[in-house]
């Protein structure tokens, strides 16, 4: 019991001490009674939010089917692209309801899919094997009397599952343990599931995320192919499997960005993700930002990783948040988002030779221009150098470097001056050339430091994945959407990098993350897993 605050001996207070006391309990009592209220005012607004996105979701299901019925003889193809658009909304906003319910408390959480499970659970199919996990207690002898145990019955539950190229059902079986001269029952406690009460094991989940962020595969068509395995997975319930399990690997991606931004140099870029905009059925371009952390090229051993943020826009604050403590050299192009970084000169730039390559080679592919193509001679002498050179110590790299490719740069300069006084002012040339010369220091930086790269082509290489998802789903279905899929690039894309399966890696991740302490996260990162991951796999996709 709580110790509370003595009361004063009454019969010695006088009235003005009394009405002091009196006064002083109503006010405690009424600071109570608004902490209480404003807890309620938040709960019953969450559950408005909520609500409203079941509203949102139960009209976009209607709209889905009118348009569905519409489609007869020859299909349209705008109203296929119309279809498609609203299943990926679709798909966005039960994810984002499934996440927000995982962060919501428990009471709110139950009642809330409690309204919104219309329908009841429909059994595994018949038709799929079963595999069937016991599940036996700690104790092997009664916990009371020290009496042998005999079985008295078990609970058995089913868990969906995947494994490469064939569904199968995990039957897990508690038996009933009771003793034979008393009344003690013992049971195993049921084991934790990656998404609490959910049918999905942590392989099937795993497929679900990579068919969708790493194959491109939007939820709708993972549906469409599963049905044709007899296996009936609405679209709406892995929506939100995807929002459980971002919510579940928040913690993992947070020690990622922690570990990419301790680095003492990052390579950093963005891409264009088409959003849908709220309200208007049009969409909006929100940024995917990208920042690698990768020192294997001068021959570090510290695990490779990438870390991705997504934002609504492309303003520099963005940056600018994302890498405001981190400290060292940063690889990127020439966005001028990033001079606010900068600035305080906490933060060193380095250019890309790649950019200004791929200028040249455009005006060549184009025109076959002289100039253009001596220029890409000239800059692919510098990349066979740094080929060589790749995975020797920073020492060694900075020495050749300045000793090789210093002199290189210093007639490729030359040269891009000279021949700037022969061309128009208004010409692509001189455009290619003015970059170049604009970012000069920055460019010739690389070959002071051996820890640095000519180019930024790291960066680039982890959007890729990005690239291809955009020419296949069109865009995000949200922002939440947007940010989902951020983190869940960032693990994919750091498997591939420490040469892991990512759907190896995340059934992994999600078969131990429920029960794993979480001020022990960062065992779960992919190179800390990589030597349990063996044989197939250990290949990345």
């Amino acid at each position: 019991m709580s110790e509370r605050a003595a009361l004063p001996d009454l019969d010695t207070l006088n009235h003005e001490a009394l009405k002091a006391l009196i006064i002083a309990q109503h006010a405690q009592i009424l600071s109570k009674d608004e902490q209480l209220l404003s807890k309620d005012e938040q709960l019953l607004r969450k559950e408005a939010q909520l609500a409203s996105r079941d509203e949102e979701i139960e009209r976009l299901k209607l709209l889905i089917a009118k348009l569905r019925r519409m489609q007869f003889g020859r299909k349209s193809e705008k109203l296929d692209w119309q279809i498609e658009q609203l299943e990926l909304k679709l798909d966005e906003l039960e994810a984002s309801r499934a996440q927000q319910l995982a962060a919501s408390p428990a009471p709110m959480a139950v009642s809330v899919v409690n309204r919104a499970a219309k329908r009841a659970r429909q059994p595994l199919p018949a038709h799929l094997p079963r595999e069937t996990h016991r599940v036996l207690p700690k104790q092997e002898v009664c916990p009371d009397c020290g009496g042998k145990l005999k079985q008295l019955g078990e609970d058995v539950s089913e868990m969906l599952e995947y494994v490469p190229e064939h569904f199968k059902v995990i039957r897990q079986a508690r038996p009933k343990l009771a003793c034979a001269c008393g009344d003690k029952i013992v049971q195993a406690e049921a084991p934790s599931r990656p998404i609490e009460r959910g049918m999905a094991g942590p392989g099937l989940l795993a497929h679900v995320l990579v068919s969708k962020y790493c194959d491109h595969l939007p939820l709708y068509r993972q549906s469409e192919i599963y049905a044709r395995e007899g296996v009936e997975l609405d679209r709406s319930t892995m929506a939100e499997w995807v929002g459980g399990c971002s919510r579940l690997l928040e913690p993992l991606v947070e020690a990622l960005r922690r570990h990419v931004m301790s680095a003492e140099k990052l390579h950093a870029d963005d891409t264009p993700v088409p959003v849908l905009a709220p309200g208007n059925g049009k969409t909006k371009t929100g940024r995917l930002w990208t920042y690698v952390r990768d020192d294997r090229p001068w021959g570090d051993r510290t695990p490779p990783a990438v870390w991705f943020a997504y934002t609504p826009d492309r303003k520099g604050e963005h940056p600018k948040a994302h890498l405001s403590k981190f400290t060292g050299t940063l690889q990127a192009d020439g966005y001028a988002g990033y001079d606010a970084v900068y600035e305080a000169g906490r933060v060193k730039e380095a250019a890309c030779m790649a950019h200004v390559r791929r200028s040249f080679y455009d005006l060549y592919e184009a025109h076959k221009s002289a100039v253009a193509k001596e220029a890409l001679e000239r800059i692919a002498a510098l990349y066979t150098i740094e080929e060589e050179i790749r995975g020797r110590s920073a020492e060694e790299r900075r020495g050749i470097r300045n000793a090789r490719s210093r002199p290189l740069l210093e007639s490729l300069k030359q040269w891009f001056e000279e021949t700037l006084g022969k061309l128009s002012t208004k010409s692509d040339t001189t455009k290619a050339i003015r970059y170049a010369l604009k970012r000069w220091d920055e460019l010739m930086r690389f070959c002071n430091d051996g820890h640095l790269e000519i180019d930024n082509n790291a960066a680039e290489r982890s959007l890729r994945a990005v690239v291809l998802g955009r020419k296949n789903y069109l865009f995000a279905g949200s922002d939440a959407g947007g940010a989902r899929a951020a983190a869940i690039y960032g693990l994919i894309g750091t498997a591939k990098l420490n040469g892991l399966n990512p759907e190896a890696y995340l059934r992994e991740v999600l078969s131990r993350i429920a029960d794993h302490p979480i001020n022990r996260i960062e065992e779960l990162l992919p190179w800390n897993l990589a030597a349990e991951l063996t044989g197939s796999s250990r290949r990345a996709a």
